[in-house]
């Protein structure tokens, strides 16, 4: 059974308004997790703790971050996507995703 993966209000607008080889290359990614689950490991996804997990794409535009977390059966939610400017994944973007990892979690209940 193929991934579902659903998208928090305003990110799938995040990801289309990225740079184009960068926007390209965030959506393969998540039809590869569609297709095989979002354990595609180094360098595509990475766990960030509590249960939140980053996307990695990079292309020649630089370095787009897509956050997400697992929901009850085979479904994905991407809370959040930016491209990143600097070494680290900025505090108030990873913020940002854990007040809405909080938000659809207990939604879910």
């Amino acid at each position: 059974m193929a991934w579902k993966i659903s998208f928090y209000s305003g990110v799938e607008d995040q990801i289309l308004n990225m740079p184009a080889k960068l926007q390209a290359r965030m959506l393969k990614l998540l039809e590869l997790i569609e297709k095989h689950g979002a354990n595609l490991g180094v360098p595509h996804t990475e766990p960030m703790g509590d249960g939140l997990f980053e996307i990695r794409a990079k292309a020649q535009e630089g370095i787009g971050r897509g956050l997400f977390c697992y929901l009850k059966g085979k479904h994905i939610h991407v809370l959040h996507a930016f491209v990143k400017k600097s070494q680290k994944t900025p505090i108030k973007e990873l913020a940002l995703a854990r007040q809405r990892q909080k938000e659809v979690q207990n939604h879910e209940s």
